[in-house]
């Protein structure tokens, strides 16, 4: 692959690095630099990841690759060479993600519509976050899965959702909004360095609840995270309520492999 025009610079070197499920990246070094360069044969993905990105940065709270340049396929990142997680990684990593969640806008959403996964993610604006949640996460995931015994029991969870969210309401803040443990690498001192964000301004139970999907995080990550900016009363039995939208998207990416899990997390608020 050419990066000469993106880069303007002569190449010295290109390799592809592993990684990613919608994406091409690769390690490409010229005289001056190496960049991280990333190619999406999906027009625009590169340019919402360079949005996010830009974002997070914004908020001097939480480490991210610098965004050199992007077009509507290339995104040229800062090369992060990576050394091994420090001794207080888990808990270093917990009071950045709460820092950079103290950062708050008017409504819920983005300025754009962006991507979970290959998986459009709609975030136009709400004022209420259940209004959100509910029209611009689950009603769009259950209808992407085309199927009509899970649509059944999502109407009647649906109707459970908004006394389920009712003591929870906080203001809309910034979240990475994909945070499983392969979004997080160690930077060059040993800290945590997030990667390939699907934000948007939501609810930070959203994001916690996405951690605890795949593993990765210890209780030093949680500690620190409460202590730095403390929880509300309930939010463990909320997560599995923000674990679906998620659990939802995996089917819709990957099949029926996770149509049991999204059945079992409604049906655990259905017949509790």
């Amino acid at each position: 692959m050419d990066f000469s025009p993106i880069l303007d610079e002569k190449i010295l070197e290109s390799r592809p690095i592993s990684g990613g499920d919608i994406g091409r990246s690769y390690m490409v070094r010229t005289l001056a630099k190496t960049f991280f360069v990333k190619y999406y044969s999906k027009p625009g993905v590169s340019v919402n990841e360079a949005h996010a990105l830009s974002v997070m940065s914004d908020t001097d709270s939480v480490s991210v690759p610098d965004v050199i340049k992007y077009d509507e396929n290339f995104l040229v990142l800062s090369y992060i060479l990576q050394a091994p997680r420090g001794r207080d990684f888990q808990s270093r990593l917990g009071k950045d993600l709460a820092g950079m969640h103290r950062t708050f806008s008017s409504r819920f959403g983005f300025h754009e519509d962006n991507y979970i996964g290959s998986t459009p993610q709609k975030n136009s604006y709400k004022d209420s976050w259940i209004d959100f949640y509910l029209e611009n996460r689950l009603d769009y995931q259950v209808k992407l899965s085309g199927d009509n015994e899970l649509s059944r029991v999502y109407a009647r969870f649906r109707g459970l959702v908004p006394e389920l969210l009712k003591d929870s309401q906080e203001e809309p803040c910034l979240i990475h909004g994909d945070l499983w443990a392969g979004n997080v690498i160690s930077g060059p001192d040993g800290r945590p360095v997030l990667i390939d964000p699907a934000a948007y301004f939501g609810h930070r139970e959203m994001e916690l609840a996405m951690t605890q999907l795949f593993g990765g995080f210890s209780g030093e990550f949680y500690s620190s995270y409460n202590d730095t900016y403390p929880l509300k009363k309930g939010w463990r039995e909320r997560q599995d309520l923000y674990k679906l939208y998620h659990v939802l998207n995996h089917l819709n990416l990957f099949g029926g492999g996770y149509r049991a899990q999204v059945l079992g997390l409604m049906n655990g608020y259905l017949y509790a």
